[in-house]
């Protein structure tokens, strides 16, 4: 029988190899600066964001807003070919 793992509630940050508990800020910091940097060393065009079509227009209008505004890419899907 297969062991269910629970929900994460903590965010976890990876340090020296290892996984530890963080702060929402401080993972949402870290998560900022690596878009940051691949954005900084590799440009925005070498983003790309999949949205799923089964979720609301809402959604998907927030995430190609996020890939267009914020990272500054037009690579962006949400398969509503579906």
């Amino acid at each position: 029988m297969r062991k269910r793992l629970g929900r994460l509630t903590t965010p976890l940050v990876r340090e020296n190899g290892a996984l530890r508990p963080a702060t929402w800020d401080e993972a949402l910091d870290r998560a900022a600066a690596g878009f940051a940097a691949a954005k900084a060393a590799h440009g925005p065009q070498s983003f790309g964001l999949f949205s799923c079509s089964k979720t609301t227009n809402e959604m998907n209008f927030y995430a190609q807003k996020f890939a267009r505004v914020v990272i500054g890419s037009n690579n962006i899907d949400s398969c509503n070919r579906t």
